[in-house]
């Protein structure tokens, strides 16, 4: 099948087919439609210390983050979004199994969403877990201003908790002024090293962020790291229970460290007495980050304590049944890459940098939404076999499906299914997933900067 076809024949049987009929089949009884619409717009809101300037950013629903959306597992979400920047955009919904053409990727899934134009994503949620929605257009500079959100979605067997809270962690590149550093975008200094590292450190978009919780009480803590390229190591005053990896069930861990991605997600139950349980950030020393605050005056807590059901996990499949496609991840500062095929042409990399802003490739070819890893008919296990031959970390992250990370040989390097995996420098991993979601899914870098250099690639499932 011809890629040009493939394409055409996808988005003619999207006209005529309802939300998410390649997943959901049909829709429960009990299904309920969750309705919203957001103006995606400039805004003010105040980062910084309480005598801090505003600071201007781009926002869903002029809230930072965006507004909490929270439904139930195989509910129906139906979200429109009012383009009132100067810039085209769009929005992703990450982790979610979703109807491609519902995904969020300008210019692969859909035609970006023009200034003063409208688009209404429609789809049903599959999974229940804890995501995130984000700009999927220019991502490296609409991310670092702001525009992003998180999406929870329920599930019947949830644990008993007494609050269930969402901490988005980010760090902002901020001037004097308290401004999104905006001089900075583009710099091929952070897109050949690690990517866009900001000064300033937020949960929910407050420095050194409080939430009240009753005393004895046990809360299921989401953290979702919403940074373009900052990999956060977390260290908590008090035991927590690793529960969930990218909105997909783990093995139960206890844990007073975490590390995290960007675009990773862990939920963690914390049972909290009457001492304050702090987060910090420890990869440069210690920052605080934010704190759960026990309060006599929301009374007591009751789920305390209480025994936590251990989800049953889809075991791995035998690898050496998958297709194996080999990802060879190459360029950067400290990097191997000396030149790369670029639209046709094979260019050194002083070339691909200066002229193209181009420094990272996969199989020595710069990477972009035409360059495509597979073919595979639906139903197809796949691995792709990652080496990171680069000297800088990589989150790597797969749309439409969420994956086994197994070593070379098949063995699980992790206990359940993820959606976006840190690649050491060096390290080999296989991402193992049945193409079960038909369309054209981007499989990337999500630090930011990574992916706009040349990180990026197609697996079309047809």
């Amino acid at each position: 099948m011809l890629r040009r076809d493939f394409i055409l024949g996808m988005t003619g049987a999207a006209l005529g087919t309802p939300a998410f009929a390649s997943l959901s089949g049909v829709a429960p009884a009990n299904q309920a439609t969750i309705t919203r619409q957001f103006d995606v717009a400039p805004a003010k809101h105040r980062l910084g210390d309480a005598d801090a300037s505003d600071s201007d950013l781009w926002l869903y629903g002029n809230s930072s983050p965006g507004p909490l959306i929270r439904a139930k597992q195989h509910d129906r979400l139906s979200v429109t979004f009012n383009n009132r920047l100067s810039v085209d955009t769009s929005v992703h919904w990450h982790g979610i199994r979703i109807d491609n053409r519902m995904d969020g990727v300008a210019h692969l899934t859909q035609q970006p969403i023009a200034p003063g134009e409208s688009f209404t994503y429609d789809f049903t949620l599959p999974d229940a877990g804890t995501y995130w929605f984000h700009s999927h257009t220019r991502s490296w500079e609409q991310l670092a201003q702001g525009l992003y959100g998180p999406l929870i979605v329920d599930g019947p067997d949830d644990p008993e908790v007494d609050h269930d809270i969402v901490w988005m962690i980010d760090d902002w590149r901020l001037d004097e002024n308290w401004q999104i550093h905006t001089e900075s975008f583009g710099s091929l200094r952070d897109w050949s090293h690690q990517g866009r590292l900001g000064n300033w450190l937020t949960v929910n978009s407050v420095s050194d962020f409080t939430e009240q919780v009753k005393p004895n009480s046990r809360v299921r803590l989401r953290l979702i790291n919403a940074a373009n390229a900052r990999i956060f190591n977390l260290s908590f005053s008090g035991k927590a229970t690793l529960i969930a990896t990218d909105g997909f069930p783990t093995s139960h861990q206890e844990t007073d460290r975490i590390t995290l991605a960007p675009a990773q997600r862990v939920d963690l139950i914390v049972d909290v007495g009457t001492s304050p349980l702090s987060m910090t950030e420890i990869s440069g020393g210690t920052l605080p980050a934010g704190k759960l605050l026990p309060t006599t005056s929301l009374g007591n807590g009751s789920a305390a304590g209480s025994k936590l059901v251990q989800a049953t996990l889809p075991a791995a499949p035998e690898i050496a049944k998958a297709r194996r496609i080999a990802v060879h991840m190459q360029g950067g500062v400290h990097g191997n890459l000396d030149s790369a095929e670029y639209e046709g042409e094979v260019l050194g990399l002083r070339d691909l940098a200066t002229k193209h802003s181009k420094l990272w490739a996969f199989n020595g070819k710069v990477g972009s939404h035409s360059l495509w890893l597979t073919e595979a008919e639906r139903g197809t296990l796949i691995s792709l076999d990652v080496f990171n031959d680069t000297g800088w970390p990589h989150a790597m992250h797969l749309h439409g499906h969420h994956f086994w990370v197994l070593s070379p040989d098949g063995a699980p390097l992790h206990a359940g299914k993820r959606d976006t995996h840190l690649m050491q420098p060096g390290e080999r991993a296989s991402l193992v997933f049945v193409a079960d979601n038909p369309g054209l899914w981007l499989f990337h870098c999500h630090m930011m900067e990574h992916h706009a250099a040349g990180m990026a690639a197609v697996v079309a499932v047809l």
